[in-house]
């Protein structure tokens, strides 16, 4: 048995992930644990939970790989530092003293946390436990980390590989093409170049955090105009036919100091950045609308190169880029490729993955079977005969042959190495219980069997409900193992839940989750979309006439005009960022889903992740039981049981959410 560990760290949005002969056994993000968003210190915490998952002690540990190379990291701060110097002294001198303590002696800070993940109380007996351990310590590069967890968990024997992000050590871009247990990389964009930093740059002006509020730009794009597209081609950047680009840094302060932007940047686009929390103005969503517009060009363009170079088929994608469900539908419809495949934890928790399966199948040289060779993943292009398929008998709606609603028979295989995301804990109802009855809580527990009825009453009496169940996902996406759910034909959910639940900005939209039988009945999709990462339009035949004064209302005052039968999850230009659930990978999920559609005739609820703002998703059930009374939901599932708001105890000296947590 070979035990590998991968590991990301000290930048942002740090894991842990254990893979056991080629197999992904456990991975979780450190901010689980520590309930700090995006917490970037060494994942102790999750590594500590994936060994006992697996209990498998630290000394067991063949291989640790490190998901860059830190020294290479190194080279390029040193190396624009000289490029500009003397500006950017300020942002160097604040860089150099974390780099001098930690992260150029790697090895021993690896060394160092093991010790503490065994027992250590004190760095100094942590690093001399940890230097006694006999596993080796390897290191990944950082695009090649993504590439391997984009393409060795895929279902696809041969594919294309396209990573996008902010910047790695050099690389802020980069295409492969995967065969078998080979990766190899073609081509790499490099820093400063950068279309994750361009849309960086836009989310800091817009008034939102970097590495954290790039999905809410993607959010308020349909609310503007693509206004400054042409001052964006002509002022910021150059983008040649094959994707690669250009970013004037005349404009950027990313490469010199602690802004991303700069004054002239400011005389671009009308004036200072937006203050964090203030108003939003027609403005920043022009600019939204803008960077969004560009950002689906370059991806197009890139992805069109990728397809010329290799040849290839398939395409799969990782990098934080990746995370843009707007591109990759786009993508998606375009034909370019036959299947799209991206990595859900596509940022950089899950370079962890894709260090570790590169140690086991690149470094260690073991073969790899992908679930199209096994299979249990078909293509889109075979025959009805066999299954049921993207395209279905060939009229584009996925009906099956005889004009019949797919069954779970009769849709087409799919499977792949991240078993849904559902990679992280799991409570035992004997764990929930002896929670429950420790701290006194009313509660009421349900068979198997009756749970989806009594979850699918409460929705459709247009209650808001914590669903915890299962193993938690790994990657930034709730995907019913610790969601809130709602009622998606309620007009009134979005707002509720945005505004009483989450606490968040009122044009964020709710992403939809449908069993995969009916995806092609209510969106104009009709394959698979496990981890939330495509969007498509809602069916045409689902939508509502907009009356000529609703045609004419702009910008946020769009927001609450009904468009769809499902109002609560249909963004204000038609689309939704699509979940298709399958049965046989979160049965009872889809069992509450198909109660609530034997009951309404609706597939379709919404969606959204188990926090607050600014809170990481919950992974106990202490974490779910407080964010339910912190906010109003009104009623919380930990696995077979339930529990009432109106029935539960004042929370007595519970500290206030927005003390605890940072918003985002």
């Amino acid at each position: 048995m070979t035990t590998i560990l991968g590991i990301s760290a000290f930048y942002h949005d740090s894991a842990a992930c254990l893979v056991i002969d080629g197999d992904i056994v456990a991975a979780a993000q450190e901010e689980r644990f520590t309930r700090v968003k995006h917490d970037h210190r060494f994942p102790v915490n999750a590594v500590a939970w994936c060994l006992r998952e697996a209990r498998i002690p630290v000394e067991k540990i063949d291989y640790i790989g490190f998901y860059d190379k830190p020294l290479v990291k190194m080279e390029r701060l040193l190396e624009t530092y000289v490029d500009y110097a003397p500006k950017g002294f300020t942002s160097f001198v604040r860089a150099m003293p974390l780099w001098m303590k930690q992260k150029l002696w790697m090895p021993d800070e690896i060394a160092t946390e093991m010790g503490k993940v065994a027992g250590a109380t004190n760095d100094k007996e942590a690093l001399k436990l940890g230097r006694s351990f006999p596993f080796k310590t390897l290191f990944g590069d950082h695009h090649e980390s993504h590439a391997a967890s984009a393409f060795y968990p895929s279902p696809f024997k041969e594919a294309a590989v396209l990573t996008l992000d902010g910047v790695g050590e050099w690389a802020t871009s980069s295409i492969g093409v995967g065969r078998g247990n080979e990766l190899e990389m073609l081509k790499q964009l490099k820093f400063p170049a950068s279309l994750g930093l361009l849309y960086s740059a836009f989310t800091y002006y817009t008034g939102f955090k970097v590495n954290s509020g790039e999905y809410k730009v993607m959010g308020l794009a349909p609310y503007g105009e693509p206004k400054y597209v042409d001052a964006i081609r002509t002022k910021l950047m150059e983008i040649c036919d094959d994707g690669s680009l250009r970013l004037n840094q005349e404009y950027f302060g990313y490469s010199d100091t602690l802004r991303m932007t700069n004054r002239k940047f400011d005389e671009i686009f009308g004036g200072p950045p937006r203050e964090q929390e203030s108003k939003l103005t027609q403005r920043e969503l022009d600019l939204a609308r803008s960077v969004q517009e560009i950002t689906e060009e370059v991806v197009m363009r890139m992805a069109a190169n990728v397809r010329k170079e290799t040849g290839m088929r398939y395409l799969c994608m990782a990098g934080g880029v990746a995370l843009n469900c707007v591109a990759n539908g786009r993508l998606l419809r375009s034909g370019l490729f036959d299947d799209l495949w991206i990595q859900p934890a596509a940022g950089d928790a899950g370079g962890a993955v894709g260090i570790a399966l590169a140690l086991w199948h690149r470094y260690l040289g073991n073969p790899r079977t992908s679930a199209e060779e096994l299979g249990t993943w078909e293509p889109p292009q075979l025959a009805v005969g066999s299954s049921q398929l993207a395209g279905g008998n060939g009229n584009g709606n996925g009906s099956a042959a005889n004009g019949q609603l797919p069954t779970a028979n009769s849709l087409r295989k799919y499977a792949d190495g991240m078993k849904g995301a559902y990679l992280g804990p799991k409570n035992s109802d004997e764990e929930i219980e002896a929670f429950l009855q420790s701290r006194g809580l009313p509660y009421r527990r349900y068979q198997r069997e009756e749970l989806p009825n009594v979850v699918a009453d409460l929705l459709i009496g247009e209650k808001v409900i914590g669903l915890h169940q299962g193993r938690m996902e790994f990657g930034p996406r709730a995907l019913g193992g610790r969601s809130i759910i709602g009622d998606a034909r309620s007009p009134k959910m979005q707002s509720v839940m945005n505004l009483k639940i989450k606490f968040r900005e009122s044009f964020r939209p709710f992403a939809p989750s449908v069993q995969r039988e009916h995806v092609n009945e209510w969106f104009e999709m009709s394959t698979d979309s496990p981890y939330m990462l495509l969007v498509a339009d809602v069916a045409s035949k689902r939508r509502r006439e907009m009356t000529e004064g609703e045609q004419q209302l702009w910008g946020i005052d769009k927001l609450n005009v009904v468009r769809s039968e499902i109002p609560a999850v249909t963004h204000v230009d038609y689309s939704a960022r699509i979940q298709t659930v399958r049965r046989d990978v979160n049965p009872l999920y889809w069992d509450i889903m198909e109660s609530f559609r034997q009951k309404s005739g609706c597939p379709v609820i919404v969606n959204t992740s188990f926090n607050v703002r600014g809170e990481p998703i919950v992974c106990s059930p202490l974490d779910s039981y407080r964010c339910f009374m912190r906010t109003e939901m009104d009623a919380l599932v930990l696995e077979n049981f339930v529990l009432l708001k109106e029935e539960q105890p004042p929370m007595g000296d519970d500290e206030d959410w927005r003390t605890q947590f940072q918003l985002d």
